[in-house]
């Protein structure tokens, strides 16, 4: 292949496991820190300003397209009560919840914005009608930009999914519920969504040539996916197919899924559907991207090595460079840990990890 392969060119074809002229080392999920990681990294390294993108010289990851695929308006975001340690408050999207103020967990989920039909009839109204001048302000000025960069664009992103947002506006235990006691409404919130999803999708393949539809769901833990794949198939993959049916007839190459927890259940059923990308493999749920490899040769995969070596020091480290090695030489794989880095994670850790995979590219 051409030295002149573009960063692009290179990204989308590694996903695809279509031969490269070396892999890709983008700076994505896969190699960013929590907030609290980068402040003790650049304590530790007298970098003021550390961005491991730029220190690492990390290649360009798809660029995604600023468009409103939520509420629209927004949500009044609201403090409901606080205190020297937490804070109650409402967020764009109507959802209730209790953070720390020192952001050090995950939120407590207190209430959500859809419990029942006319609570749903009033979101939808009020919150989820088209207007596509308003929800695409932002985005002619964003492809003049994109296309002088020749950047690799993305459609879709955290937190909209087809079960991710549902589980979002109703509440983890309701949605669960709801496949049961509501499928009409569980059908009618997912089939909005991705209405409006696909009409933001068409306008911004007027302007742009899309690389890559990706899709939230976080819909599983260590025990596999939180609902049964009978479920799967009947409730989510008549969406996943007109978001399939969209990229077929738009040329996107990548149309990805990111759940945490162990997937193996997934993987297949949402193959047969139009994905043809996974990320990001966590590795304490069970998940094995050598095994998924050899099992889905013709599947892009994220991420997947183990964030959790870099804590441990030396040698937990060093196998998770062989596993990147072999990963490297298997292609289709765009190198990355299996979520975000912690706080537990040295910066001389990382930076070393960092310095090794980059010499194993050719960087």
């Amino acid at each position: 292949m051409s030295s002149e392969t573009t960063h692009r060119q290179r990204l989308v074809r590694t996903l695809q496991c279509r031969p490269v002229d070396r892999p890709p080392l983008p700076y994505w999920m896969g190699f960013a820190p929590w907030p609290q990681t980068l402040a003790r990294w650049r304590e530790e390294s007298g970098i003021g300003d550390l961005d491991p993108a730029t220190y690492f010289g990390l290649e360009p990851y798809f660029e995604v397209a600023p468009i409103e695929y939520g509420p629209w308006p927004h949500c009044e975001r609201r403090v409901l009560r606080e205190d020297a340690d937490w804070v109650v408050s409402t967020d764009f999207r109507g959802i209730t919840m209790r953070n720390r103020r020192d952001g050090l967990s995950m939120p407590e989920w207190i209430a959500h914005p859809i419990t029942d039909r006319a609570s749903w009839e009033a979101y939808k109204e009020q919150h989820l009608q088209h207007r596509l001048d308003e929800r695409l302000a932002r985005l002619d000025e964003f492809a003049a930009g994109a296309i002088e960069r020749d950047a690799a664009i993305q459609v879709g992103v955290f937190p909209w999914g087809v079960f991710g947002t549902l589980r979002d506006m109703l509440g983890a235990e309701e949605c669960l519920l709801g496949f049961y006691t509501e499928p009409d409404l569980v059908r009618d919130i997912i089939d909005t969504y991705v209405e409006l999803w696909l009409a933001l999708y068409e306008a911004v393949a007027d302007r742009l040539a899309i690389d890559h539809l990706h899709i939230w769901e976080d819909m599983s833990g260590k025990q596999g996916s939180l609902i049964s794949m009978k479920m799967v198939r009947a409730f989510m993959m008549p969406a996943y197919e007109r978001l399939a049916a969209f990229c077929q007839a738009h040329d996107v190459a990548i149309m990805s899924v990111d759940s945490d927890g162990l997937v193996d259940e997934l993987v297949p059923v949402m193959m047969d559907h139009g994905v043809n990308a996974f990320m990001p493999f966590e590795v304490q749920a069970g998940s094995d991207i050598l095994a998924t490899r050899q099992r889905y040769p013709t599947l892009g995969i994220f991420g997947g090595l183990d964030k959790r070596a870099l804590a441990v020091g030396d040698r937990a480290m060093h196998s998770e460079l062989e596993r990147a090695e072999e990963m490297f030489a298997l292609g289709g794989w765009v190198a990355g840990f299996d979520h975000l880095i912690p706080p537990d994670v040295p910066w001389d850790h990382f930076a070393t990890f960092m310095a090794e995979l980059s010499k194993i590219v050719g960087l």
